[in-house]
């Protein structure tokens, strides 16, 4: 089952003004990063990184609307945690960046706040309004989407695969040592295999009009013990396709050397195989059946502090400055990630290498952000990495299936 996107893209434009409340943008100041601001200021926590791309962002908003914008540039892995830490206390920022996945956590926290896009949720690309969505709430403004895709290296392999089946071919009528690689290691990474488990019509949990739903766990069904067995014949007792003694640096290398015609990965990994001086075109990911292989999405973004005095400032500075376009492409420059605005999107796909990655991700689905998912997580892996050694299949998926479900259930 898909994501019900046009239902989750209507939740995520109903009006939560009452929820916002009324706070008034006058008077105030503060500026330390320890403590909620006072109503004069917004203080926004933005990774390091990011800090350049949105000064004059917070320059405009300070001038037009007389309320300062302070950005303060933290280490994105401290982010989350000095979030959910400082903001029951009264402190923190009254805007965040952060990952979608992280929704989950944080709501359960009790930490953010909806926001209100109005009629601009149209305006976003349809995976990011359902990322940025919680049981029916929006409580992100998002700004890039990312997703895996297929790296070919053209020079040796002029032409898209049609299939899984293709793409080995092609590899090995190249004369490849490895044909296709994906990183895996001794624990297994269900990220990137996931894929192919959606093309056998085994998604982890299926849907309502609300999001993921955590009561419907679906990675057990049918699909998913058709994928198993797929999984198996693609590994140590089949093809040999997957292997659990390539990692994403051994993966990485082999695609730089030139040994491997096609690469499993993401956004991340393109300037490595360009100063490497790879002809390198970006693909769909090849289907094992006659279903489209659908990757995960990550979606990034901005959350209103829950103890915010400032909710409405807060609202229009995501909202009618972080969401236009100038500023969500000055954000593309700073990552390199697809902009979630789709006309900023459709710009940055002037570049082929953006437009392969964007074309992916029109097919991707938002990595599940509910609690729930920590248990799928804690046995996904070892599981398909079991299959891949030659455990057998069924019986192995099956025991996934039935301890996810009573992780889920304590």
């Amino acid at each position: 089952m898909r994501v019900n996107k046009k239902s989750l893209l209507a939740a995520g434009a109903v009006a939560v003004i009452a929820t916002l409340g009324l706070a008034s943008c006058a008077g105030g100041d503060s500026g330390s990063e320890g403590e909620a601001s006072s109503s004069g200021t917004l203080t926004v926590w933005v990774d390091a990184e990011r800090v350049d791309a949105l000064q004059a962002a917070a320059d405009a908003y300070s001038e037009e609307k007389g309320v300062k914008v302070e950005l303060v540039g933290k280490d994105n892995a401290d982010i989350k945690d000095d979030f959910i830490q400082q903001v029951p206390t009264g402190k923190g920022p009254d805007i965040t960046m952060g990952a979608h996945d992280w929704l989950g956590e944080l709501s359960t926290n009790g930490v953010v706040a909806p926001i209100e896009l109005g009629d601009s949720a149209a305006d976003y690309l349809p995976v990011a309004i359902d990322a940025s969505t919680y049981e029916g709430t929006t409580y992100m403004l998002p700004y890039a989407v990312e997703n895996i895709a297929v790296l070919r290296n053209a020079d040796l392999v002029p032409e898209a695969a049609t299939s899984f089946d293709d793409m080995i071919a092609k590899g090995q009528a190249a004369g490849l040592t490895h044909p296709f690689v994906v990183e895996q290691g001794a624990e297994g990474n269900p990220y990137h295999l996931y894929p192919f488990q959606t093309a056998f019509g085994a998604p982890v949990f299926g849907t309502t009009d609300e999001g993921y739903d955590p009561t419907d766990l679906q990675i057990g069904n049918a699909g998913g013990e058709q994928f198993a067995t797929w999984l198996g014949s693609q590994g140590k007792n089949g093809t040999g396709v997957f292997n659990t003694d390539i990692d994403g640096d051994i993966a990485k290398q082999a695609f730089i050397d030139g040994t491997a015609a096609f690469w499993l990965t993401g956004p991340w990994n393109v300037g490595a195989a360009t100063d490497a001086g790879i002809n390198v075109a970006i693909d769909t990911v090849p289907s094992p059946t006659a279903e489209v292989a659908s990757p995960f999405a990550g979606v990034k973004g901005f959350f209103v502090s829950s103890e915010s005095k400032n909710k409405v400032a807060a609202n229009d500075f995501l909202v009618n400055y972080i969401g236009t376009e100038d500023v969500q492409l000055e954000l593309f420059k700073a990552g390199n990630v697809l902009p979630a605005l789709s006309a900023a999107a459709e710009t940055a796909s002037s570049d082929p290498i953006v437009a392969g990655f964007a074309a992916v991700g029109a097919e991707a689905v938002p990595m599940p952000a509910i609690p729930a998912m920590g248990a799928v997580w804690q046995y996904w892996g070892i599981a398909e990495a079991d299959i891949i050694n030659g455990a057998d299949p069924v019986t192995t998926w099956q025991k996934l299936a039935a301890d996810v479900q009573a992780a889920i259930s304590k």
